[in-house]
C-alpha cells in the first residue's frame, strides 16, 4: 500500500516538489501503478517460455580493430589534460 508519506519521501529523494492539492490524486495513481505490477508479477507463467516471444536474433558481427584517432588530436579541445588524459573535477 502506497502511502502519502511514501510519495513524500520520493519526492524528496527525486527533489521533485508535488503541491500539496496534487499529492492525494498522486498517491491513488502510485498506488494503481504498484497494483497493476503486482497483478503482472503474480500472473501464472508455469510453462510458458518468454525468452524469444517475437522469434527475433541478434545480428553478431566479428569485431574489427581499428586505427585510432591520435591522443593530441583527441585532446586538443579539452579544456584541461595531463599525460594524455582528460582532467575532470571533482564535484564531490
Amino acid at each position: 500500500m502506497i502511502t502519502r508519506e511514501d510519495v513524500e519521501n520520493i519526492a524528496i529523494l527525486s527533489k521533485l516538489f508535488v503541491p500539496e492539492d496534487e499529492m492525494d490524486s498522486l498517491t491513488k495513481s502510485m498506488q494503481e501503478i504498484v497494483s497493476f505490477a503486482d497483478t503482472i508479477n503474480n500472473a501464472d507463467t508455469e510453462g510458458i517460455e518468454f525468452d524469444n516471444i517475437n522469434n527475433l536474433s541478434n545480428v553478431f558481427r566479428e569485431d574489427t580493430v581499428k586505427e585510432s584517432l591520435p591522443s593530441k588530436d583527441i585532446l586538443k579541445n579539452a579544456p584541461e589534460q595531463a599525460e594524455d588524459h582528460f582532467l575532470v573535477r571533482n564535484h564531490a
